[in-house]
């Protein structure tokens, strides 16, 4: 998978799984410990490289694995 195809399932992977949870993007940012830009910018696709301890982070709020955020 090439960058920017890894930025896009990253993008709609937590979309997806957030809505499934019922999580607002500002209580998963709450519950993260990652401010809201950060949530936004991530799951619009805007950041284009997030931190594996941001994706670390998100997955365990989602009660996801890492990998299933990337797939």
């Amino acid at each position: 998978m090439e960058k920017a195809e890894i930025k896009h399932a990253i993008a709609r992977n937590m979309r997806e799984l957030r809505f499934k949870k019922g999580i607002s993007q500002d209580r998963l940012s709450k519950l993260a410990d990652l401010s809201l830009n950060t949530i936004v910018k991530v799951e619009s696709g805007r950041n284009p490289n997030p931190t594996i301890l941001t994706l670390t982070r998100i997955a365990k709020c989602l009660s996801v694995r890492v990998d299933d955020l990337i797939k």
